[in-house]
């Protein structure tokens, strides 16, 4: 549980530092087939539906691949 605590740690350090230092996502994340765009003329609505799947297992893959190292 430690050693997962501290990856977790890690890995939202690094995200924190890319975020500060203006790390640019690909063009692609966020603009997936699947994702919710509405837009009229003062109203925007956006739902990352597609990209929230894929982020959801990439996770999973993820947390799999370091409890099968334990």
């Amino acid at each position: 549980m430690a050693k997962l605590l501290i990856v977790i740690g890690i890995i939202l350090i690094a995200i924190g530092l890319g975020w500060h230092y203006g790390l640019k996502l690909p063009s692609w994340v966020g603009r997936l087939p699947g994702d919710i765009h509405i837009q009229r003329e003062n109203f925007s609505f956006y739902f990352p539906l597609t990209t929230s799947i894929l982020a959801s297992i990439l996770l999973m893959i993820l947390l799999y691949i370091f409890r099968s190292l334990r």
